[in-house]
């Protein structure tokens, strides 16, 4: 039992880190073949969980040789516009100027009730409205609407707007974020006097404070 338990945790391990190495992308937005990299780490990584008669090893190369292969591709993609059409694919336009695409839909075995289902997600219910609808690699529609279809901003009205920049975290549960603090020039001091000042004397009581560009500190205590 001792030895399916340490097994399943040096996988597990491993299966995490080669993962986090490969990126951030969430599924829906890999490419095929790291898709399919994906899906095969985690099979190689069960067989040797699974059956303790098939020696560690035996999961863990494969596994390594996955990932370095899947670098490679990532790599040889980066450098090559070429080659990186060939494993990756390129974008199909579905609609353009309103019309569709018949010939691209065929191409890419996307049915109109499929590309219906994804102009009504990206809240589109006439297709005349729409001036591109682009299937990119990764099997997500980009959909571009006519220009008098979009929705009006600020910039249409002439409206000048302030800067808005990511507000710094500078309490996650009860922990001081210093390098955050640091960008912004302040220090754990003036956060304590802040907090005090607005009645809160212990900051492992605060689960978040963030401070936004305008220099406004918002804060939430625990419960």
């Amino acid at each position: 039992m001792l030895i399916v338990f340490v097994r399943a945790l040096i996988l597990y391990s491993l299966v995490v880190i080669v993962m986090r190495i490969m990126g951030k992308r969430p599924i829906g937005q890999l490419q095929p073949f790291e898709l399919v990299v994906a899906i095969m780490i985690s099979e190689l990584a069960a067989v040797p969980m699974q059956d303790t008669a098939i020696p560690l090893i035996n999961g863990i190369i494969p596994i390594l040789t996955l990932l370095i292969a899947q670098m490679l591709l990532s790599f040889i993609s980066m450098l090559s516009v070429r080659a990186r059409g060939v494993i990756c694919g390129k974008p199909s336009i579905l609609i353009e100027n309103g019309n569709i695409n018949e010939g691209n839909l065929r191409k890419e075995m996307y049915t109109l009730n499929d590309l219906l289902e994804q102009l009504r997600n990206s809240n589109i219910h006439n297709i005349t409205d729409v001036e591109f609808a682009i299937l990119e690699t990764n099997g997500q529609l980009s959909v571009i609407p006519k220009s008098q279809k979009r929705p009006v901003n600020a910039e249409d009205l002439n409206i000048p707007t302030k800067y808005e920049g990511l507000p710094l975290d500078l309490i996650i549960d009860g922990r001081i974020m210093i390098k955050n603090l640091e960008k912004a020039d302040l220090d754990v001091h003036w956060l304590k006097n802040e907090l005090n000042n607005l009645g809160i004397s212990n900051l492992n009581k605060v689960l978040f404070a963030s401070l936004d560009t305008n220099g406004d500190l918002y804060y939430q205590e625990k419960l």
